[in-house]
């Protein structure tokens, strides 16, 4: 028999191969399901729809209790706004009507996995007491279609953080930014440790405990407007409906207004015209009548004394005349002309018709 000097023979080298490769072969294995995340033994399908199942890929756990039962097998649209997930659960793993799909945080980094919670199970997806066997009535069929109201996404830190950005602004800038240094070597994976984050959480609670008075004067402060606007709530009502009528009123008056505006600018425009073709004539009257002032002043003396003369003169005339027809007054003729918008001079007066005015 052939016999390595070294190793022993032969035959027992190949068993040792062997062995080592057998070895190889199943470790190799176990390692491929586990990077797979495939679940063993036969398996019923379902599917669920969601409103949001971002970060939730094909592979990731369904899990039961905390026990992973099953696989997402994919992840698609429907209806354009919505997620629909099949996945598969263990065949002989019991789901009861009003079971709800949730989608957890499986870890810091973000990965996904759906819960299943059982009817009567707490928030962790576990039974209290001892559980009540469920009998086939009870079960949801395979292939069951999970729709909105039986499914729950995922919490979203970004409305959690946003929820919290009042209380933030009044913390000191210090305690924020160690708390956010903590929180990002946590999801980087460096060296910070969850001890750290905890201290710098109790930091973040102390100090919201001492700005709880001013918390508390806010709330309050909001409490007394909310009653102020509760007990004006007629008022506030009779405001906003005679509000709504006068809104509704132009509405329905606008083509009326937009007329009015329009025939407004053209009343505009037509009365800057008439100004404009009288300011000549206007400009002139005033110079004419600065001289006629300057002529009564320079003979004021003369005008004086005939105003004070005319009644005189006039009671005089009119007795004259009241005793006899030695005086005859005749009105012959009158001239005159009046300017119109088209800038035409029109006539106006009485012409002598009488023979006595000839």
């Amino acid at each position: 028999m052939t016999k390595d000097a070294n190793h022993g023979p032969l035959w027992v080298i190949g068993i040792k191969s062997l062995v080592f490769t057998v070895v190889t072969v199943l470790a190799t294995g176990i390692l491929a399901m586990t990077i797979r995340n495939s679940s063993s033994g036969e398996a019923v399908e379902y599917t669920a729809v969601f409103a949001d199942a971002t970060s939730v890929n094909r592979g990731d756990d369904v899990r039961v209790a905390g026990v992973k039962v099953g696989t997402v097998l994919d992840v698609a649209v429907t209806e354009g706004r919505l997620a629909r997930v099949r996945f598969t659960i263990r065949k002989g793993v019991p789901v009861e009507r009003g079971a709800v799909i949730q989608i957890n945080f499986r870890n810091l980094v973000g990965q996904r996995y759906l819960a299943i919670k059982q009817p009567g199970s707490d928030a962790a997806g576990t039974t209290a007491g001892d559980p009540v066997p469920a009998s086939a009535a009870t079960m949801v069929e395979p292939g069951h279609t999970f729709g909105l109201e039986e499914t729950r996404p995922a919490l979203s830190l970004t409305v959690l953080f946003n929820g919290f950005r009042p209380l933030m602004r009044l913390l000191d800038s210090d305690d924020v930014n160690a708390l956010s240094e903590q929180i990002l070597a946590v999801f980087q994976g460096e060296a910070a440790t969850v001890e750290g984050l905890l201290e710098s959480t109790a930091g973040l609670t102390t100090t919201l405990a001492e700005k709880d008075e001013v918390i508390g004067q806010l709330i309050t402060s909001l409490s007394s407007v909310m009653q102020t606007v509760n007990s004006r709530s007629g008022q506030l009502d009779t405001t906003v409906r005679t509000m709504q009528q006068l809104v509704s009123g132009l509405a329905a008056d606008r083509a009326a207004i937009g007329g009015s505006i329009e025939g407004l600018g053209e009343l505009t425009d037509r009365v800057a015209g008439l100004l404009g073709d009288t300011r000549p004539s206007v400009r002139r009257s005033i110079e004419h009548l600065g001289t006629l002032s300057e002529t009564l002043d320079q003979h004021s003396t003369d005008v004086e004394r005939f105003l004070n003369l005319l009644p005189t003169k006039l009671d005089r005339i009119g007795r004259t005349a009241s005793y006899g027809s030695w005086l005859n007054f005749y009105l012959c003729s009158m001239d005159g002309r009046i300017p119109l918008p088209e800038g035409y001079m029109g006539d106006v007066g009485v012409k002598p018709v009488a023979g006595r005015c000839r």
